[in-house]
């Protein structure tokens, strides 16, 4: 008898649910999130489950790695891409679980990738570099304006990273302002420890690829992005095509058309929101680096937003990007940029 498996997880509990091949519940059981409790109530059907199929949130990991070690077959539930019929008029955990279970019996399961835990845990590091990336342009950013809106002075990206404690005191006259000011300082300060410290960690557990060699003849990017570009992308054949990656970096603008008319937007968050940063990030530093790239995007630039035009060349980046991974070649500027 083919069973099928789904589980709703929640932060605190789980609900299991296994049906058989018509529909017939076999099992129906709320557990905490232990995994010692789950394999007792799924070990009497293990020779008999297909797949079980868990609901992709924020905390899966602990879950999907407990079964594959107890020899279940996973699979990870695209929940963007899952909707159930709007006329129900009562659901609660059960018939969700349930309702997994029935997409995977009948093979119509919007599946996730699930990537191997090595690659996961230096994933989740180089996305918590991006994270304090992120952080201390927020803070240089707010102490820029501090200094602007205090002294009149407007300091250049430069200045700004060359700016110490002996900077400060001289451009502020108040000692409550200069005391602001350089909580901020020391924030930006620690922050740069802890993302040079991180560089090593990632330096040491990286493995040479030839994707990330292949990553690494684009201009501007080193070590660290084509890291995290190769982790976040997985394999390219997860994409059917490269209008689907470059959906997935979110490349690709989100309207909805009917009858040569725009009624409306779709949603433009649907992505990967860590891989779209990486890109910027490409598209950033290949316009500084390359000659070719620096002109494409100074002609973009004139005649719309700078963040429209970095964006196009990040759209640039990640078809090449594509077809590079796809093809096992190198970086070819006048093709990507023809």
């Amino acid at each position: 008898m083919k069973l099928y498996c789904g589980i709703d997880l929640h932060s605190n509990n789980s609900v299991v649910v296994v049906i058989d091949e018509q529909d017939k519940l076999v099992l129906s059981r709320k557990c905490p999130n232990d995994i010692s409790v789950i394999l007792g109530q799924l070990s009497p059907f293990s020779e008999d489950i297909q797949a079980v199929v868990v609901e992709s949130t924020y905390n899966w990991y602990w879950l999907v790695d407990g079964l594959e070690d107890a020899g279940f077959h996973v699979k990870l539930a695209n929940t963007a891409a899952i909707q159930q019929y709007s006329g129900i008029k009562h659901t609660d955990d059960k018939s969700d679980a349930r309702f997994l279970a029935n997409l995977l019996r009948l093979d119509i399961l919007p599946a996730g990738h699930i990537m191997p835990r090595e690659q996961r845990h230096i994933r989740d590091l180089l996305r918590k570099r991006s994270l304090l990336i992120k952080q201390r342009t927020m803070l240089n950013l707010n102490l820029q304006g501090m200094i602007a809106r205090h002294t009149g002075t407007q300091l250049s990206a430069n200045q700004m990273k060359r700016l110490d404690h002996k900077g400060i005191e001289d451009l502020m006259a108040e000692q409550v302002v200069r005391d602001s000011a350089m909580i901020n300082l020391m924030q930006i300060e620690a922050i740069n420890k802890s993302v040079k410290l991180l560089e090593q960690r990632v330096s040491g557990y990286c493995v040479k690829t030839k994707e990330n060699k292949l990553l690494q003849s684009i201009p501007g990017v080193g070590q660290i992005l084509s890291q995290m570009i190769a982790l976040e992308s997985g394999s390219m054949d997860r994409f059917s095509d490269v209008r689907n990656y470059s959906s997935y970096v979110r490349c690709v603008p989100s309207r909805k058309i009917s009858n040569g008319k725009t009624k409306g937007s779709g949603n433009r968050k649907n992505g990967n929101p860590w891989l779209a940063w990486a890109f910027m990030e490409a598209a950033h530093l290949s316009a500084i680096w390359s000659p070719e790239i620096k002109k494409y995007y100074q002609r973009k630039a004139s005649k719309t937003h700078i963040l429209v035009a970095k964006k196009s060349v990040a759209n640039k980046l990640a078809r090449a990007v594509y077809h590079m991974l796809k093809q096992n070649t190198v970086f070819d500027v006048k093709r990507a940029f023809a």
